[in-house]
């Protein structure tokens, strides 16, 4: 083979190398423009997507707290491990439901049992609010309701010094204030209890929140020596008299170990000391019995009057739920308050004063004992909301099978 011959080979070699090297497959120049053009719609579609679940994901996160999955029965959730060694605690909403089917009670279990709205003569929500249980929350989401469903909500100016009771004419007097007002609307304040049937007046709706009575009471201890908050108290009311450096350093411990303030001494049947942060006197009245701390009789009467005369006692330890039964006893309020709450977290979140909620061991069973009847009404008032959400899913059942049945007879 001759030199020029093989040049002539080896450059046509590499002509072939560099043929495959860099080859192109040849595209329509319209069909490169649609696949960038899918591209682009398949990226965008898929971000809008993922958004949209991640979005949902966390509102799901945010309202479906662990216990209210257990009513069983009535969802079709298993239960949370937040109820797991609870189930037979008729404390929890699990445990009011195995009682109420264990004693036959939740065959004839109904809404209208344990809805008292219908025996309101009035188009008036009286929130007596009791302290340091979230009412602000409440506050602000009655507000933001009454805009949408077109009542008003009052507030009363915060007084410098206030009575523990009223006598008779004191209270019929600031019953015939409330009767002032327009309907729809309500009314909200730190007040006791108004038998207004007893000075000839129609009955209001009224409302309520309770919280843990100890967890209440450590609450409203270091809410008291908030800097900000203490110097309000001193604004309103300058003859106060200032503290000392230590009653803003001692701990709640401390202060109920060494029993040297007045709001750190829980002794039964004591007469009121100025520790206005329990919530039987509220609930209770202007009797003078309700004055008294730990009351067997004074919590008896609360009791009557919340599965009487209440329609909704609720939590915020329970707020789904909560806001269930205020929707469905209270529909005219507060139709929507859930979307309304979720959609405008913002609007009801209250920011609480810091504190160190640890308990030492004498120092809590200390408290269980003195908060024992605290303690009682308040599960008292838990069981009821528990009942009165599970009637309400056992209606909202029912009405589901009875829909499929004539679903499948047409």
């Amino acid at each position: 083979m001759s030199l020029n011959t093989d040049r002539s080979y080896k450059m046509k070699l590499r002509d072939v190398e560099n043929a495959f090297k860099y080859r192109r497959i040849p595209y329509p120049k319209r069909s490169v423009e649609l696949i960038a053009l899918l591209a682009i719609s398949c990226t965008f579609f898929l971000f809008m997507h993922t958004n949209k679940l991640n979005s949902r994901l966390k509102e799901m996160e945010v309202k479906l707290q662990p216990s209210e999955f257990s009513a069983l029965g009535l969802t079709g959730n298993h239960i949370s491990g937040h109820d797991a060694g609870k189930h037979d605690d008729i404390n929890t909403l699990h445990g009011t439901y195995q009682y109420l089917k264990s004693t036959g009670q939740l065959g004839t279990l109904t809404a209208a049992q344990l809805n008292n709205t219908p025996k309101a003569e009035r188009e008036f929500i009286l929130f007596n609010r009791l302290e340091k249980v979230g009412s602000q929350s409440m506050t602000k989401l009655l507000g933001h309701l009454g805009e949408l469903h077109g009542y008003v909500t009052y507030r009363n100016e915060i007084p410098p010094a206030k009575k523990i009771v009223y006598n008779y004419e004191e209270e019929k007097a600031f019953a015939e204030e409330l009767l002032e007002l327009e309907e729809p609307s309500a009314y909200v304040e730190h007040t006791n209890w108004i038998n207004f049937t007893e000075h000839d007046m129609p009955r209001p709706i009224y409302i309520n929140l309770v919280r843990h009575p100890i967890q209440k009471v450590i609450s409203a201890y270091y809410y008291q020596r908030h800097p900000m908050i203490y110097a309000n108290s001193l604004l309103r009311n300058p003859n106060k008299p200032t503290e000392k450096k230590e009653f803003f350093e001692r701990s709640f411990n401390d202060c109920v170990r060494q029993r040297i303030a007045p709001e750190c001494v829980f002794d039964p049947h004591l007469p009121y000391n100025g520790d206005w942060r329990r919530f039987t006197l509220h609930l209770c009245g202007n009797q003078n019995v309700c004055t008294h701390f730990n009351s067997e009789m004074a919590t008896q009467i609360a009791k009557l009057h919340v599965e009487k005369e209440y329609a909704v006692v609720g939590s915020w330890e329970d707020t789904n739920i909560t806001l269930a039964v205020l929707e469905a006893y209270i529909p005219r309020f507060f139709a929507d308050a859930t979307n309304q709450y979720y959609s405008h977290q913002e609007k009801f979140m209250i920011n609480s004063t810091p504190h160190d909620s640890h308990l030492d061991e004498d120092v809590e069973a200390y408290l269980k004992q003195q908060f024992a009847y605290e303690i009682e009404l308040y599960h008292f008032c838990k069981q009821r909301l528990y009942k009165q959400y599970i009637a309400i899913r056992k209606q909202a059942e029912q009405g589901q099978e009875h829909s499929s049945a004539e679903n499948k007879q047409k």
